[in-house]
């Protein structure tokens, strides 16, 4: 089983060890594996004046990612943020923020802007694998400026400014997140059927 979250979710949960010290709160989610998985959290300090921390979390040091919090062995997992991020470009990933980017169909067609990232997060906290995005939906869709969810595929085309979706996204996107896991399984299913 696994778990579907917007990582606007995440942002802002707490970083606990075992031992129930709450060593920090995430700030960002690190993209890696070219958008594909999440490589990692930058983090802040804990409390109300605290800033940016030095440390980031990679996502091999997550224990667990719950509804409540995120969990690690001991603070001693943290590393230099820069590390987390340079781990991330090195592995194709962004190391960057999507939300803004918009939406294009392989053919062209512009679905609409980033502004929410669905990931899926294995129960064992194994991994956690982008699944899809929020947007906010241009005229194509003929929902224009409702939040609506679109799935991905196993991997992604890029840019600064463009994603880029097969056609076929367009016949998935909804806007249930609990009935989400289901239109990107029928979507990649239906995308390795054609290949």
């Amino acid at each position: 089983m696994s778990r579907l979250m917007r990582t606007s979710e995440i942002e802002g949960r707490p970083v606990v060890t075992y031992q129930g010290e709450d060593v920090a709160q995430v700030k960002d989610v690190v993209f890696a594996a070219a958008g594909g998985r999440v490589g990692g959290f930058t983090l802040a300090g804990r409390g109300l004046f605290a800033g940016p921390r030095k440390e980031a979390l990679a996502w091999e040091s997550v224990a667990a990612l719950g509804a409540e919090a995120v969990m690690v062995e001991s603070q001693d997992v943290l590393e230099a943020r820069d590390a987390v991020l340079e781990k991330s470009a090195r592995s194709g990933g962004s190391g960057g923020d999507v939300l803004g980017s918009r939406v294009l169909t392989d053919s062209g067609t512009e679905l609409g802007t980033v502004v929410d990232v669905v990931v899926q997060v294995a129960d064992d906290s194994s991994s956690c694998e982008v699944v899809g995005y929020e947007i906010a939906a241009a005229e194509a869709l003929e929902s224009k400026g409702k939040r609506l969810l679109i799935p991905l595929p196993s991997t992604i085309s890029a840019s600064q400014e463009y994603l880029v979706v097969p056609d076929g996204a367009r016949d998935f996107v909804g806007n249930d997140l609990a009935g989400f896991g289901a239109a990107v399984e029928a979507f990649r299913r239906g995308l390795e059927g054609g290949a």
